[in-house]
């Protein structure tokens, strides 16, 4: 156990030296390459100001999203009405589909249990 210390220090040593001799550097070079996308001057009203740009840009979106959502579900309609004429490549996808998504969801409860596969902590 002492051993696995020691080298977990060195190697938390060898990265805080790497950090501190790069780290610089590339924080230069990344704020070279997006200094389109930095306002200036920086100040809180401009956060404040972008913030809300943001918000009611993603309010001023939803029509949009609420329209697109319409024709996902005629489309899904329009499959189920004819459903007799569906191949079953297209409903072997669908399920593969359907199982990819149920498999994720598993996966975000096991995450948010702390990684237990039994139930909470309590």
């Amino acid at each position: 156990m002492t051993s696995k210390l020691v080298q977990l220090q060195s190697k938390a040593a060898q990265a805080s030296q790497l950090v501190a001799k790069h780290g610089g550097s590339y924080y230069r070079q990344l704020l070279e390459r997006n200094k389109q996308y930095i306002q200036d001057p920086p100040t809180a009203e401009k956060c404040n100001l972008l913030s809300k740009q943001l918000l009611y840009t993603r309010l001023a979106s939803i029509p949009g999203r609420y329209e697109a959502f319409g024709k996902e579900l005629d489309s899904a309609k329009q499959l189920w009405k004819h459903r007799k004429e569906l191949k079953v490549e297209d409903a072997g996808i669908a399920a593969l589909f359907g199982l990819e998504c149920f498999a994720w969801f598993c996966a975000g409860e096991i995450v948010g249990r702390g990684f237990t596969f039994t139930g909470y902590y309590v």
